[in-house]
């Protein structure tokens, strides 16, 4: 394991990597892996670790990250699968360009699994193809387009509101590019659950899986999990609540167990 660390320190003395203006390079506290992200755009957040850990996909899977941003799912999902490739797809070529170099900066760790591709989620179908992944990752924008206020950052008003796709397209395009039996990982609003189910199975993606997420386990929920299969029958699995925070503060044990913090 010495060795090992030694050979990745070595390896990204050798990598030249740009750290723009703004821009900060995170360690991620798993298995070596940093992630540049710019202080004053969208910074990945719990909802983005919590479906990481919610993920579950067979060794060797190939998983394509919608809406990708910075690339954390990609990052984090190389060290908690063993999926042989994970993609991301991201349409802001601010944020793709940090990926890749987050990506680039990883190298020695991720040896070729991670991908980053500028696109567009509502292309996703015409840019890979039909049944091309295993599985599906998204953390979506939360937000209809003219729900609530549009932060005047074109980044981060990207990154909240359906402004570029709309949840109709992540769901159509996701079972465009899974497999049969593919299964789609998403977070999202718990408000918004039921028009969330109703699309999926529109689209043949039959929810499977679903877990609420609270802050603390007085409070209203702030996020939901789903897993969807692409042609599966119905029937679906209601989690028990993912609660986060202990009444003084602290994670719960299942969050720094199961989802390391």
């Amino acid at each position: 394991m010495a060795e090992q660390k030694e050979k990745v320190a070595e390896a990204r003395t050798e990598t030249k990597i740009e750290i723009k203006e703004n821009e900060r390079l995170d360690d991620l506290q798993i298995s070596g892996l940093f992630i540049i992200q710019d202080t004053k755009r969208f910074c990945f957040g719990m909802d983005a670790v919590l479906l990481s850990g919610f993920v579950s996909i067979k060794d060797g899977a190939r998983v394509l990250d919608m809406g990708t941003g910075t690339g954390i799912l990609p990052l984090l999902l190389s060290a908690k699968t063993k999926a042989s490739k994970l993609t991301g797809l991201e349409i802001q070529t601010e944020s793709a360009d940090m990926a890749r170099r987050s990506v680039e900066y990883n190298r020695a760790v991720l040896q070729d699994r991670v991908e980053i591709v500028e696109g567009d989620i509502k292309e996703a179908g015409e840019i890979f193809g039909s049944a091309s992944f295993d599985a599906v990752t998204c953390n979506p924008p939360y937000m209809k387009k003219g729900n609530g206020l549009v932060n005047p950052d074109e980044a981060l008003a990207i990154a909240r509101h359906e402004l570029k796709c709309t949840f109709d397209d992540v769901a159509r395009e996701s079972a465009k590019v899974l497999v049969p039996g593919g299964r789609l990982f998403l977070v999202h609003k718990p408000e918004r659950l039921s028009e969330l189910l109703c699309t999926l199975t529109k689209y043949k993606l039959e929810p499977k899986r679903v877990r609420v997420v609270y802050p603390y386990a007085d409070k209203e929920p702030e996020m939901v999990l789903i897993e969807a299969v692409k042609g599966g029958k119905s029937g679906m699995k209601l989690e028990k609540p993912l609660i986060i925070f202990e009444k003084n503060g602290e994670y719960t044990g299942e969050i720094k167990m199961d989802y390391r913090f």
